[in-house]
């Protein structure tokens, strides 16, 4: 059997980098600060998912069949920084198929 990966990806409003692109006050709340990039996607584009830089990671959930059987799992824990739940992935590829 060919193995088959099916994989999602989870993300949230990156809030410091908007603050950061955007010269956002401190005293705006998390909140705010996501309401605020959210009004302004759906003004331009006429729909509040943001693009990819404007997004944090924060779980890779996987799929896998292979002659072993049926697989499910997601790549996140709570203290994994965006970077490490991303290199667990492509540890995972790697192990699997290269």
């Amino acid at each position: 059997m060919t193995p088959v990966l099916v994989f999602d990806i989870e993300s949230i409003p990156d809030i410091n980098g908007i603050r950061t692109l955007h010269d956002l006050p401190a005293e705006l709340s998390d909140n705010e600060v996501a309401e605020y990039i959210f009004q302004k996607r759906r003004a331009s584009h006429g729909s509040d998912f943001l693009p990819h830089h404007l997004q944090r990671i924060v779980t890779i959930s996987c799929v896998m069949r292979d002659d072993e059987g049926f697989k499910v799992w997601s790549l996140s824990e709570p203290k994994l920084s965006e970077g490490e739940i991303v290199q667990r992935f492509f540890n995972l590829l790697e192990r699997q198929w290269l």
